[in-house]
């Protein structure tokens, strides 16, 4: 039976005119008219079996595809089940709307069903949390949470909708659609960071993600390549410039931050990640001087002194700071030979790796994985990251070789993402290898949305670094007390077989002559398929910072 019109309808309808075509969503009735607008306007609804994995596809199509992600949710459990995705989105920048369900409006303060005021939940963890007015104003409010989103600097935003507001009558709305007006930079800021180039012996430049967000990274590529700056990648960042890129000198990074004079960092904050800002010093040199690049006032850095800083859209920074150079007269050949220092470490390091990549030691090393795993990944490969100890590996061995493929939790390190955003790259990337890398310990939080690759025809390569145990926590535990509590798992658990059952496919690898066999069915199969590899648990992943 066709229902008539109501603020359901709306809803969806100013959703699919900010680009939105997929509703991630669990059942629940708070939220009917959403879905039954979706149906109407043949917008697809994907379920999945656990809300946070709806939040996570939402906010990793919007990584993906630069366009808003949508997820709904259902009152009381259901919005707060999301709460996770809702704070990695936050940290990520990601323009992420979830549309929450609250009980009726008529019943409100009697104790209905999931009754809760959820916006003060997520106040902190969001650009707008906020409760709808009503059923004729539901096309306003959705198209407010949309434009807030997209703004600079990017993010989620909440918006619930009491039951019956959702069912009653709306009239139609035409939405605007208004897209933020680019931030232009202040030139004046631009000519001072030409003139810290023109001082320095040991620049480094860094891209972030908000390079890609931006869609600014074919201004980034230009400006590294026009003025021959080594560059270090950042979260999405990483394959604006591709591997083998001769300006690319990851794999020299510690050396790098040590004692660079000038560090340009664009598009991420100076977190944990970067050292808190804090470049140079080594061997009695000065501190470097610091210039942060960012798309909105908000982001920058105040914890940290800054020799230099711009803020608006990096597009026309980087474009604008290219022309600055020129003016300035800046000269590669100033730092040429810092340059030719980083990649020649970056060579050296990297050909020091072919030995573990190749090692057939038993119990399996980690890396030998990444060895046979990057001889199979295709130029558009989409390679997600949700784990500790393994995963940090692969931030390090696998290089994208173009921008917008790489996804991991982001500065928020919310293990769980995994099968949440392999739907959304499945969906995103239809014609694109999406493979997942897992550690045992990541793979307990979201296994069962396997059920949801399968029930919606969505093949994925997960590979499950399977030692057993909390690595990132056992090993420093060792360190510090001599032992460790709460850091075990079953020894190869067959996680393997909990896809199979789902429907998918899957085995158990325990030889490092297996590995490549088995990545080889797992791409060919054409279903979800989990490659379960038992590697040695004494193995701790060499890391430089805890992010504390």
């Amino acid at each position: 039976m066709e229902s008539p019109t109501h603020a359901g309808d709306i809803a969806v309808a100013v959703s699919q005119a900010y680009g939105v075509d997929t509703m991630f969503t669990l059942s629940g009735g708070h939220v009917f008219p959403l879905y039954d607008g979706a149906v109407h306007r043949d917008m697809r609804i994907l379920d999945v079996r656990h809300e946070q994995s709806a939040v996570f596809a939402a906010e990793a199509t919007a990584r993906l595809t630069r366009r808003p992600g949508l997820a709904v949710l259902t009152a009381g459990p259901g919005v707060t089940n999301g709460v996770s995705g809702v704070a990695t989105a936050h940290f990520n920048g990601s323009p992420l709307v979830v549309l929450g369900g609250r009980a009726p409006r008529s019943r409100w303060g009697s104790g209905a069903l999931q009754e809760m005021d959820h916006p003060p939940l997520f106040e902190p963890i969001t650009k707008l949390a906020f409760t709808g007015s009503g059923a004729d104003s539901i096309g306003q409010d959705v198209e407010m949470a949309f434009r807030m989103a997209l703004a600079p600097h990017r993010g989620p935003v909440f918006l619930d909708v009491y039951m019956d507001d959702l069912f009653a009558p709306a009239a139609d709305y035409d939405s605007q659609t208004l897209t933020p007006s680019p931030l232009e930079p202040d030139p004046d800021a631009l000519a001072e960071i030409a003139r810290l180039i023109t001082e320095a012996e040991r620049p480094v430049l860094v891209f972030g993600s908000d390079v890609w967000m931006d869609r600014a990274e074919e201004a980034a590529r230009d400006f590294a390549e026009e003025w021959r700056l080594p560059v270090i990648p950042n979260g999405q960042g990483r394959g604006i410039l591709p591997s083998g890129h001769d300006l690319l000198v990851t794999r020299a990074r510690g050396h790098a931050f040590k004692q660079a004079d000038l560090v340009i960092v664009v598009g991420t904050p100076l977190d944990f990640r970067l050292g808190y800002g804090w470049f140079g010093g080594k061997d009695g040199a000065p501190l470097a001087r610091v210039v942060h690049i960012v798309d909105a006032p908000s982001q920058l850095a105040t914890h940290v002194g800054l020799a230099g800083s711009a803020t608006g859209d990096l597009s026309l920074i980087l474009w604008g700071l290219a022309t600055a150079c020129r003016t300035a007269g800046v000269n590669p050949k100033a730092y040429e030979p810092w340059k030719d220092r980083l990649a020649e470490e970056a060579a050296a390091s990297i050909a020091s790796d072919a030995p573990l990549l190749e090692s057939d030691a038993d119990p399996i090393h980690p890396m030998r994985i990444y060895g046979e795993l990057n001889r199979l990944l295709d130029d558009d490969a989409v390679v997600i990251g949700d784990g500790g100890d393994f995963v940090s590996y692969a931030g390090k061995y696998i290089e994208p070789r173009k921008p917008g493929n790489w996804l991991d939790p982001g500065p928020y390190g919310c293990l769980g993402t995994g099968l949440g955003y392999s739907i959304a790259a499945r969906l995103a990337r239809p014609s694109s290898q999406v493979v997942l890398l897992l550690g045992d310990g990541a793979a307990g939080f979201s296994l069962m949305d396997v059920d949801t690759l399968v029930r919606h025809r969505l093949p994925v390569v997960m590979i499950c670094g399977n030692n057993g145990m909390w690595g990132l926590e056992k090993h420093p535990m060792q360190l510090l007390y001599g032992y460790d509590v709460a850091a075990e798992l079953q020894p190869q658990c067959r996680y393997d077989q909990v896809v199979t059952a789902l429907g998918g496919g899957g085995e158990l690898v325990t030889s490092p002559d297996e590995i490549g066999p088995a990545l080889r069915r797992a791409f060919d199969s054409g279903v979800p398929y989990l490659v379960n590899i038992a590697t040695d648990p004494q193995i701790a992943y060499p890391r430089n910072t805890t992010g504390i």
